[in-house]
């Protein structure tokens, strides 16, 4: 399973993970930042840099600022695995995804309400649900 390593910062107050590990393997680490200030959008340069590096994460159409994707399991154990992995890492960055589930298929949007569309949250959000389901998949 994925294990969650946090540590605690004296900054406001921040729990941050530093690192997703698989198979005792860390994977994507994934920068502390304080959640106590407002995230901020994704400038244009972040996002000709950040966004082309996800793996088959697009933008939503019809105009709101945010990504989606589709992720089909083998079934709805995997499924639901993939999903709770997630909502772990979610529940401790204060970040969670907007989400739909049908048996083996998992549809993802991602946007930070706070700032009312795309932030590095989003970025770091997409990177670890890839992980998880790159793990749940046994890829």
């Amino acid at each position: 399973s994925i294990l969650i390593v946090s540590t605690m910062y004296a900054v406001s107050r921040i729990v941050a993970p530093l690192a997703c590990v698989a198979r005792g393997v860390a994977v994507r680490p994934v920068v502390a930042r304080c959640f106590a200030s407002k995230p901020t959008l994704l400038t244009d340069d972040e996002r000709k840099t950040l966004l082309p590096d996800l793996n088959e994460w697009s933008m939503v159409e019809g105009g709101r600022d945010a990504i989606c994707k589709q992720y089909l399991f083998d079934d709805f154990k995997k499924a639901f695995a993939f999903m709770t992995r997630v909502a772990e890492y979610a529940d401790e960055v204060d970040h969670h995804p907007e989400w739909f589930n049908v048996y083996n298929r998992v549809e993802v949007t991602l946007s930070t309400h706070d700032c009312g569309g795309l932030s590095q949250n989003d970025v770091d959000l997409a990177r670890v649900m890839d992980n998880a389901a790159e793990f749940v998949a046994g890829k």
